[in-house]
């Protein structure tokens, strides 16, 4: 499944973010079921001709938000797609309790996420 992973040199998105949108997808839609195993982070960046350290951020950002487990020389591999709803409504939470604690209404709290997600889209936020 990862063979057919492709990076857009043209696209307007980054392309660490490319990878990490792909597995991403991949794990959500059952393409990469939980348990499947990535390849080595300099291994998927030579077949895709680039830098180790950009796939290595996709990697990181993949396991922060739970879809990804790094276990040393046990590889990387597809969490359990629960874990990474987990994640994501433990942050929805903690930004709720932000965005009240800041003064803000749920209106707002959505109008900046939505911001956030579009600017993440482009490949330029900073994060």
């Amino acid at each position: 499944m990862i063979d057919a992973l492709r990076i857009d040199p043209a696209s307007p998105t980054a392309p660490f973010e490319q990878v990490r949108r792909f597995i991403a997808a991949a794990a959500a839609n059952g393409a990469l079921p939980a348990g499947s195993r990535l390849p080595p982070v300099r291994v998927l960046a030579q077949q895709l001709n680039l830098a180790a350290n950009t796939v290595a951020r996709a990697y990181r950002e993949l396991e922060e938000a739970g879809i990804v487990v790094t276990a040393g020389r046990a590889g990387t591999t597809v969490a359990a797609t629960d874990a990474a709803r987990r994640k994501v409504a433990a942050v929805a939470r903690e930004l709720a309790r932000a965005a009240r604690a800041a003064g803000l209404d749920q209106a707002e709290a959505a109008s900046m996420l939505r911001a956030a997600w579009a600017a993440d889209d482009t490949g330029s936020a900073d994060g």
